[in-house]
Parts: C-alpha cells; structure tokens; sequence
C-alpha cells in the first residue's frame, strides 16, 4: 500500500510531489506530464502571466524558469518579455524529468472508499489503496459552455480548450465568444491562421494589460500599485501574497472575490492582432443558434434589446471554466456526496483538506477556499507548501499512534 497518491501532473502536481519527494515523503504521481499546456491551449499562445510569476515550485527553489531560458538558451527576462506557451510546457517537461521522475504517464479511471481510505484504480487496470489522495486536477475538467449553445453538435461548436490546432479553419468563418485572454488569444491566432474571425462578447469594451514601458516606477506609484505575482495593484498582492488570510474571509465575501476579481482581460502582446483585425461584436449576448443549410445561426440581443444575428461555419466557446465537482465523475458517487461545497466547488480547510479525511484539492478546485491565485500557476508554490507541511504532520501523528500502540501491546 502506498501512503500517498497525487493525481495530476501540471504546475500543481508537479509542485506538490517535488515538495513531498525533498521532505521524504513516500507518493505515487498520476497523470499526462503538462497536459493541459501540451493538448488544450493553442500553439502561437503567449503566457498573460509574467516570467517571474510561471515558475513551477520545488522546495529549493532550484529549477526556475528563469534557470531552465538560460539552460536552452531562451530569451527571459521578469517582465516585459511574454513567455511563449511552448517554453512554458517545454519547462514544465523538463522540471518533471529533473524533479520528478517518478510521475507514471497513467491516467487515474476512479478512485473509490477503501480499507485503508481510498482505492484507486488505473487505466492500467492496476489498482492501489492509499490512505492519502491529492488532487491537482486541471481546468479541462470544467469546462463552461453557455446554455444557450449547449445544444449545437461538436461540428458546429466546441470550447476553446478543444483547440491546439488552429489550421483547419483556414478559409472559414468562426465566432469566438468571450473577451478573456483565451478569446482574445484564439481570435488573433484564427486571424494569423486565415480564418474570417467574429468575436462576441457581452462586455461593451475590451480589456487589455498595458504594456511594461521599463521605466523604474516611483515610490509612490510602488506603494498604491504594489507589483505581484497576479499583476499590479493592492488587491492582486492582497490575492497572491496571502491565500492563507483569504481562507478566513466570509464565504459571501470569498465567492464573490473569486467571481469578479482578475476578470476577463488580454495581454498587451494580443491587442495588434485583435483591433482593427477581428470583427468585435460587443455588448452582444447569445440568446440561441440552430444549423440552417450545413451553418450555424448564432442570435444575439444587447442591452438595450437589439436583437442580431451571425451566420459562421463554427462557434469557439471561449467562456471559461466552472469548478463544479460533480464534473469529476471518476470520484466515486459516495464520496462524492460526502464533500461539503460552496457554490459547487470544495470547502476545504487550512491545509487543503476536504471534508472526506485525506482526500486534498489543490489548483483550481481550491479557489473559492484560497481565492483567485489558485487558478494560476502562481498559486502552485502555497498550495505545495500547505500540502507537504499538513502529510509531515499527519504521518509524525500516525507514528506516534503506532509507536504508543506498540509500547501497550509490549506491556501486555
């Protein structure tokens, strides 16, 4: 029997098992190396996040991405120069092979109540009981398609997290909704590609982050607009600096953080390609679509009621992702329904423990619990930490328990 088993393998897997393997905690890790980087995000793609903020985390803080540019001879710098999507995941490989090389490229089919806590049973057919499971499941598992569109078949629509290959819409027309950095990123990446770009959003204007002039920023421009992992701002610092005093704020007061902070903008990289280039579509809000003649017919009414509609070949859902943890269907049911939630994602305490005994939700899941830097890589250094301190802990006690055990059965 293994103590620990961890389940996922990105920027949060990886993170919490090269914390767990210098501490010398036995564990088992999960999963498609980066899979999420390597098979859901479209090639082009440049990073929102700044280089010194896209580091995956081990104890020692040996293997940055800053280390892993000068290794390969890639061009980094904290700010200002953009981390391409494929240096990310090319990073993320060779911090798994470096730091990680115990991960089995296996892939996790349930995980069930066991003698020992949990059973969990691979696409191998291997199963295994564990006392401990983490899950650092990624974003894929939640993906958020508006209702009004739900209906339409795969060939007329899809998330955009279905999309690493971009030239099959070379020549067609594709209306992207969303004005986040994913539907900002993939309508000027359709653009490059030669596709007829729509974008619809129901926001009346697009946000994007401005762009690093390099100039030294006064003191007093420091204190009211302090520099983070999350970007500028005191709220953001508030967000990436302290998760821990995030936990103890009202739930009334955490959901509502999670739900409108760090909202939908673009990188400065991306702003070229969209304006003047992507038809924009603003304060417009789908209210339906059927297929007509081998096209779908997207309609849509704005604020003031004005209804419009948009003939495309296809419909890029680039509305984002929605914890919900009836989504991870390879938990078993049981132990499903025993999962305090709020707002459909996990309460969890300080040490990211659900309300099932060893059972730990790290990444995005933990957001509503640790606020918005979980659902950046930003947030992998904490969570690892919090996770490795809370199994020392937990193993020290179970020790103790068989070492006194062992001393009343010897008085016997």
């Amino acid at each position: 029997m293994v103590k620990t088993i961890i389940v996922g393998a990105g920027p949060y897997g990886l993170s919490v098992a090269a914390h767990l393997r210098r501490n010398g905690i036995p564990c088992r890790v999960f999963g498609r190396p980066m899979d999420s980087w390597l098979e859901h995000m479209p090639q082009g793609m440049l990073l929102k996040s700044d280089g010194f903020a896209s580091n995956i985390y081990d104890p020692d803080k040996c293997y940055t991405l800053k280390q892993f540019c000068a290794e390969q001879g890639i061009q980094y710098a904290d700010t200002g120069i953009p981390v391409s999507l494929d240096t990310f995941a090319a990073y993320g490989l060779a911090f798994k092979d470096r730091l990680v090389p115990e991960l089995e490229n296996k892939l996790v089919t349930s995980i069930e109540a066991g003698a020992a806590g949990f059973t969990v049973r691979l696409d191998t057919g291997e199963s295994l009981d564990a006392t401990r499971v983490v899950l650092a499941v990624g974003i894929t598992h939640f993906e958020n398609v508006p209702s009004t569109l739900a209906h339409l078949p795969p060939a007329f629509l899809s998330h955009s997290a279905r999309h690493r290959e971009l030239e099959r819409f070379k020549g067609r027309s594709v209306a992207v909704i969303g004005a986040g950095a994913s539907a900002l990123d993939l309508a000027g990446l359709l653009y490059e590609t030669g596709a007829d770009v729509h974008l619809v959003s129901r926001r009346k204007q697009l946000r994007f982050h401005s762009k690093p002039t390099g100039k030294s920023r006064s003191w007093w421009q420091q204190i009211r607009h302090p520099q983070s992992g999350l970007g500028p701002g005191l709220r953001s610092r508030f967000f990436a600096e302290w998760p821990w005093a995030f936990h103890y704020l009202p739930e009334r007061i955490r959901i509502e953080a999670v739900r409108r902070s760090l909202g939908p903008s673009g990188g400065w990289f991306i702003k070229d390609k969209v304006i003047g280039n992507v038809d924009l579509l603003l304060g417009y809000t789908p209210t339906g679509a059927q297929i007509e003649d081998g096209r779908v017919h997207l309609r849509m009414h704005s604020s003031n009621h004005c209804e419009r509609s948009l003939t495309v070949d296809h419909i890029i859902a680039a509305t984002g992702y929605k914890v919900d943890l009836e989504r991870l269907t390879f938990l078993s049911r049981d132990i499903r329904s025993k999962i305090r939630t709020l707002d459909r994602a996990p309460v969890l305490s300080t040490r990211f423990e659900s309300s099932v005994r060893g059972l730990y939700f790290v990444g995005v899941a933990a957001a509503n619990s640790f606020g918005p830097v979980m659902r950046f890589a930003f947030g992998a250094g904490f969570a690892a930490r919090t996770v490795t301190h809370a199994l020392k802990n937990s193993l020290s006690t179970e020790h103790a328990s068989l070492s006194v055990s062992s001393i009343a059965t010897a008085a016997k």
